[in-house]
């Protein structure tokens, strides 16, 4: 796996149900690099911090693997790398092998795989078009955030060399499919409580919805 393209975003204002919003949503390829903090990417636009960065969402990677298929069915839009809010975009990444709890070496930093990106109506301003939020979920190629074990800098053609092998078998695909299931396998919530590398308040809130 390789770093195609490092993006950051300035604050875009948009009107929502006859309100102004902001939106750190759109991004674009930088030529700097970027630096890996604890809770957020240094010098990036983070403006819902309840939703986004924080220790389990410090960075969010997307597959550039995934930008035909989209680009097939928006074509009117204005491609460039950034466009689903990621701050890496990375050539060969694989959501349905890649495991939640794995850990990579990524640029000079040290960072582990947390849990994949839940789309909501921010991405649909960036494509100007609602609908991508169920075509986002239907595709379950999510992309994946990332928590920063190690501080560092990432840039362009920086390999992404996995360190650690989650022991457990989860992955990308099968926790985001399952997130969105009407009927949830009993085997699968098993393997997501077992899960040390997902976020706690994930676990609880499968908990609860179980009782």
């Amino acid at each position: 796996m390789k770093v195609i393209s490092t993006n950051l975003g300035k604050p875009v204002t948009f009107l929502w149900n006859g309100k102004e919003e902001q939106t750190g949503i759109f991004k674009y390829p930088t030529n700097h690099k970027l630096e890996l903090g604890k809770s957020d990417v240094s010098h990036d636009t983070v403006i819902d911090r309840i939703h986004h960065a924080g220790e389990n969402k410090a960075c969010y990677l997307y597959s550039a693997d995934q930008y035909p298929y989209w680009k097939n069915l928006y074509p009117h839009l204005e491609w460039n790398w950034g466009m689903f809010g990621e701050n890496l975009t990375i050539e060969g990444l694989d959501e349905s092998t890649i495991r939640i709890g794995d850990i990579y070496k990524l640029g000079s930093a040290l960072v582990q795989i947390s849990q994949p990106r839940e789309p909501c109506y921010k991405l649909g301003v960036r494509f100007n078009d609602q609908k991508v939020i169920k075509q986002f979920v239907k595709h379950n190629y999510p992309g994946t955030y990332v928590k920063i074990l190690e501080t560092g800098t990432v840039t362009i053609n920086d390999e992404m060399i996995l360190v650690k092998k989650s022991e457990s078998t989860l992955t990308i695909n099968q926790y985001y499919e399952f997130l969105f299931a009407k009927t949830k396998d009993p085997e699968t919530v098993e393997i997501i409580l077992a899960n040390d590398a997902l976020p706690e308040y994930k676990k609880q809130r499968l908990r609860d919805s179980l009782k």
